[in-house]
């Protein structure tokens, strides 16, 4: 059975929209280690329409080493109610019920699943579908942003399953959500 994973780099005050705008350039540095760690044993990624049209417009033509080579030879899943088609090299679209084919997708043999895009992390903690939700704390305050979760009805309760701190202050956490 296959896991499904996230990986978002989150700010203190819980933003995970545009960390661009709250990671500063010298905290770089940490992140190609995180990102391989991350990546390692995915061999399919499951984004969300938005996500992918703004990866589509960037990593193709980008050399950003380890995520570059990994995101354009991957395949990937693109769940969309408005898209007909894709372009991206390795991608195509998840046709119907969302929980239903991702629960088929993770009854199936291969490595994790890598899943992007704020909306359908979301939903996939929703249906009690996500493994493993890996975030990257940033030492900054976004101050205004998205946050992962926008409609709980009640508490969504984790269990840490491994943290790491890097040289320039990065918190590598991974956490699995608490059943029952």
């Amino acid at each position: 059975m296959r896991k499904l994973a996230s990986f978002l780099f989150i700010s203190l005050d819980g933003v995970v929209e545009a960390p661009d705008t709250f990671v500063r350039p010298e905290l770089y540095q940490d992140f190609s280690p995180l990102i391989a760690q991350s990546i390692a044993g995915q061999d399919l990624v499951l984004m969300g329409r938005k996500m992918y049209e703004e990866w589509f417009a960037f990593w193709p033509a980008s050399d950003i080493q380890p995520f570059s080579g990994f995101i354009n030879t991957v395949p990937k899943l693109v769940v969309s109610g408005t898209l007909t088609s894709t372009e991206w090299q390795g991608s195509s679209l998840l046709a119907g019920d969302v929980a239903t084919e991702v629960a088929s997708l993770k009854a199936t043999d291969g490595g994790t699943i890598g899943v992007h895009g704020i909306a359908l992390i979301e939903s996939l903690i929703h249906a009690r579908l996500m493994d493993e939700l890996h975030f990257v704390l940033v030492p900054a305050m976004a101050g205004c942003g998205r946050r992962l979760v926008s409609t709980a009805a009640e508490a969504i309760q984790l269990d840490l399953i491994s943290a790491q701190t890097t040289p320039t202050g990065l918190q590598h956490l991974v956490y699995t959500l608490r059943s029952g």
